[in-house]
């Protein structure tokens, strides 16, 4: 273990984890390192330790932490009073800061303490608000980009140290645009819930509900409620291997509920009875698991050849530009933000690094940002440039920007798509203005919906309570204050899901033109595919973002901007959800 003496003005905390997995509910944290730093990036205090989880450390090939090596490893609670000493007071840094948290936190909580964080900032998000001229925002990418050097990969404190030079540079440059950074609260939601069952693909399909009389049949679906005699995950899997189809929540779909006493209150067992689906005991269970009828086994999907190839990024004539619009009402901005998307141009949300023209409107030159746009000598354009380039097809004379390799091609609304052959992981981020003060709170969310457009569970809804689908296929993984994504890996989408639907809400007073434009970005883990602008009207609280969605074997993705008067509750339940009261 490394310590340092610690100094005034360390106010920040940079964090790195290694663990045997990427559930924090299930998985352990192996390593850890800390370093508290200023504003100029001087550290302060630093810890790094080994940490024996007393279970299977999992991808070693990864880590390099064998069983030997954690052997004499102190565990999570005897490093923790020291840890939790770095993290009290300090703004928690992190590069995917949700999954360290989400770790440390439940680490600590099985250790019965209380994880003082009460704030962190995810350096994903705050290259992704800097827009930087970079392929994908991985620590190796960054650090290259920031000429840091990087000797070990994954190993928690060499890591920790790439990052903090990587935040520093970082900073220096949020501050230099008068960027506020990507501070967030943290949550108290998470909570040591009983073992969930990772949802596995069933290659039978759903023949209805039980029939005691005439037993269980493959691809039924079960659902288990309560204390089980035999341990949950393991009675889950005898029955997946019987084929049957387990799932952790009730719908109209679910064939039968298990539990100890079908006279329990609880909300699987009274769901399950208001719809009528048969409850009945484990004892019943193992007798009916003895012989399971054969199924019908799930067709194979037919391939279909990509139609739609993405647009070249210099199709158009301002395909290289990226231009912030300031000034004018709320419907100017649309106005002109639609025309430039005609041009070809990106429009931007915020005065990123990436940003290359300015577009004024009235009174944009009062604007508390102009000052910074002096400084980078940025180009300034009236609505009168767009206009001329529109009618007559030619761009007001300028010093032409360089093209850039990294811009993604722009998908205008509506527009559609296709994701590369051979895709298996993309990631949709959205992003909207970042503010100083009273930001607006803004939740990203995922539906999986089927093909009768509804999901087929509760536990096909992704939102800041449930931010994973149990077998990982859906993850809520962007962490900022006006920065928020989904991280989608299509190989484990379940093949009864025919559509991944992404949106966002607003739950107070406030809405999507209060927000203004929602930049979306469409990612693999190497490179950007596509991005949208999306602009909503006045009222709009919640709002349909993409859709990811099967084409026969392949997947596609379209750019929406559908927005609705109404919150996320009644958008979840127009999807399926049953919201509780």
């Amino acid at each position: 273990m490394r310590s340092a003496t610690s100094v005034p003005d360390d106010r920040w905390v940079v964090v790195d984890v290694e663990t045997s997995g990427l559930k924090a509910n299930r998985d352990r944290v192996l390593s850890v390192a800390a370093l508290t730093l200023d504003d100029h990036g001087r550290v302060a205090s630093e810890m790094s330790t080994l940490v024996n989880p007393g279970c299977d450390p999992g991808p070693v090939h990864i880590h390099k932490l064998t069983p030997a090596r954690l052997a004499g490893a102190p565990r999570f609670e005897d490093i923790a009073p020291q840890l939790m000493s770095m993290l009290d007071g300090r703004t928690m840094v992190a590069h995917n800061a949700s999954f360290d948290h989400g770790f440390l936190k439940l680490e600590s909580m099985r250790a019965g303490l209380d994880m003082p964080t009460r704030q962190r900032l995810c350096t994903l998000a705050l290259s992704r608000r800097l827009q930087p001229d970079l392929s994908n925002h991985k620590l190796s990418t960054l650090a290259a980009h920031w000429k840091v050097m990087q000797s070990r990969a994954h190993d928690a404190y060499d890591d920790a140290h790439v990052l903090a030079q990587i935040f520093t540079h970082s900073s220096r440059l949020a501050r230099s645009l008068d960027l506020p950074l990507p501070v967030v609260t943290c949550s108290d939601r998470l909570t040591l819930y009983p073992d969930s069952i990772p949802r596995t693909q069933c290659p039978w399909e759903n023949p209805g509900r039980l029939d005691v009389a005439h037993g269980l049949v493959q691809g039924m679906r079960v659902v288990i409620s309560g204390e089980t005699r035999i341990p949950r995950l393991r009675l889950a899997e005898q029955l997946t291997e019987a084929g049957l189809d387990v799932m952790n929540s009730v719908s109209r779909y679910t064939s039968v509920v298990v539990c100890t006493d079908p006279a329990s209150e609880s909300v699987k067992v009274t769901r399950a009875r208001s719809q009528g689906i048969p409850v009945i005991t484990e004892h019943v269970l193992h007798d009916l698991v003895r012989v399971v009828r054969p199924g019908t086994r799930k067709g194979p999907r037919n391939p279909v050849v990509a139609t739609m190839p993405l647009p070249a990024p210099s199709a158009a004539p301002w395909a290289t530009r990226r231009v912030l619009v300031m000034g004018g009402s709320h419907a100017e901005s649309v106005l002109m933000r639609s025309r430039l998307i005609q041009l070809g141009a990106t429009p931007a949300v915020n005065l990123s690094a990436g940003v290359t023209d300015i577009l004024l409107l009235s009174h944009g030159d009062g604007d508390p940002r102009m000052p910074r746009v002096r400084e980078r000598q940025l180009t300034t354009l009236s609505s009168i440039d767009v206009d001329r380039a529109l009618n007559l097809d030619e761009v007001t004379p300028r010093v032409e920007v360089t093209t850039r390799p990294s811009m993604a091609p722009l998908v205008p609304r509506g527009g559609v798509v296709d994701l590369p052959e051979n895709t298996t992981v993309v990631t949709v981020d959205a992003s909207w203005r970042a503010a100083d003060t009273d930001p607006i709170a803004v939740d990203v969310v995922a539906f999986l919906t089927t093909a009768d457009e509804v999901v087929s569970s509760d536990e096909d809804f992704v939102f800041y309570n449930a931010p994973s689908t149990s077998d990982g296929a859906v993850v809520l993984s962007l962490d900022g204050d006006s920065e928020q994504g989904v991280r989608i890996d299509l190989s484990v989408v379940p093949d009864d899901i025919e559509r991944i639907v992404i949106a966002a809400a607003i739950e107070n007073e406030h809405t999507f033109g209060d927000v203004g434009a929602v930049s979306i970005s469409l990612s693999t883990p190497e490179s950007r595919i596509a991005t949208a602008v999306l602009d909503a009207a006045t009222t709009e609280r919640s709002l349909i973002l993409t859709e990811i969605y099967r084409r026969g074997t392949a997947w596609r993705c379209r750019a929406v901007g559908q927005g609705y008067d109404d919150g996320l509750a009644d958008l979840a339940t127009r999807y399926g959800v049953v919201v509780d009261d």
